[in-house]
């Protein structure tokens, strides 16, 4: 397979910058994988597409405020994407301009309410180990000041203009899904983005349930694939954790005939991870590096509810491997032709391949 055969055409305009409100409320393209029958729905329409017994598989992931921003002493801006906090508490964070910034150099973030102190460089490019200290004490600051003055780490192609303080205000709610609760994301789980708490009660009532995974999104998602041969991609690593409580409730619901419904890629992703090795789902937390592209087995997600995903993505490849390549691109061919948006705070799409 070739990078290019994961391509499409997208009109910048199509390209969301802001959550549509409710959330409930964006469009929903439901395609039926095997009468090969689609339909143009919304999401709150969820209650009557899915079944009594039925199970959704959330991601629980929140994300950090991860997003830094401030001046050195020259009054030169600095950026920073907070990836991960290390054993050693500081930060491995990565930071434009990385390479003009020296080793020991404190850096003001926030308007004064964070300093940062620039340690060694990283692996990758941009990287840097970064302390973190409250300028009131002197002292490494704690994660909960960190997520009181951080940003939401969205995505380059949402664009906010400078001064746009009203619209930064709201992307701290609006890039988190309702049942976040596990801290450790820098991109939200996009698909999750659309359940309200309304939403949530009506497929409850419906007989619908729920459980969770948590998949911590780390900053991979954002980088694209850089070989054509889409055999030697490298794919990043996340860290998951499926419980045994999930494992009962994916077991229960195939006792009574019910569909395991994956709310994102990154459910799809801990699920199959689980059950790669021999098909049967097990337990654990660890770190996962599953890449899925067509021809690969599904051995437990009968049904994925997704946002659109950028051209050429390792997501795009996720969703042809459950739905076929073929398939997937006549479907975003199609919700460009009806002016679906795109993206994290896009629209979505609920794929089934298994009637109830």
């Amino acid at each position: 397979m070739k990078l290019s055969d994961f391509d499409y055409d997208l009109p910048e305009s199509l390209i969301a910058q802001a959550p549509v409100e409710p959330r409930d409320s964006a469009r929903l393209l439901h395609h039926d994988i095997g009468r090969d029958a689609t339909a143009h729905r919304s999401v709150r329409d969820l209650p009557e597409l899915l079944a009594p017994g039925d199970l959704l598989v959330v991601n629980d992931t929140k994300v950090r405020r991860a997003r830094l921003v401030g001046r050195r002493a020259s009054g030169g801006a600095v950026e920073m994407l907070l990836a991960e906090l290390r054993p050693d508490l500081r930060w491995r964070a990565l930071v434009r301009p990385a390479a003009k910034l020296r080793e020991g150099e404190r850096v003001e973030l926030e308007d004064g309410r964070l300093l940062a102190v620039i340690g060694e460089r990283g692996t990758e490019g941009g990287e840097r180990a970064v302390s973190l200290l409250d300028p009131a004490t002197g002292e490494r600051a704690s994660e909960e000041l960190v997520e009181s003055v951080g940003r939401a780490p969205l995505p380059p192609y949402i664009r906010r203009p400078r001064g746009a303080d009203e619209a930064l205000e709201r992307d701290r709610s609006s890039y988190q899904t309702v049942f976040a609760r596990e801290l450790g994301a820098v991109a939200a789980p996009t698909a999750g983005l659309h359940f309200t708490p309304q939403l949530l009660e009506r497929l409850a009532q419906r007989g619908v349930e729920r459980t969770c995974v948590t998949l911590h999104v780390g900053e991979g998602t954002f980088k694209g694939v850089s070989t054509e041969d889409v055999s030697q991609h490298v794919m990043h690593s996340e860290r998951y954790e499926l419980s045994q409580a999930t494992v009962d409730a994916i077991e229960r619901c195939r006792a009574r005939g019910g569909r395991v419904v994956a709310v994102g890629t990154t459910s799809v992703r801990v699920l199959e991870s689980c059950a790669a090795a021999t098909g049967r789902l097990v337990a654990g937390r660890g770190e996962t590096r599953l890449f899925l592209v067509p021809g690969a087995p599904f051995h437990v997600v009968d049904a994925l509810m997704t946002n659109f995903h950028l051209p050429k993505s390792t997501l795009v490849m996720l969703v042809s491997a459950f739905a076929g390549r073929e398939r997937t691109l006549r479907l975003y061919a199609e919700a460009v032709e009806q002016r679906y948006r795109f993206f994290s705070y896009g629209d979505a799409m609920l794929l089934t391949n298994r009637a109830r």
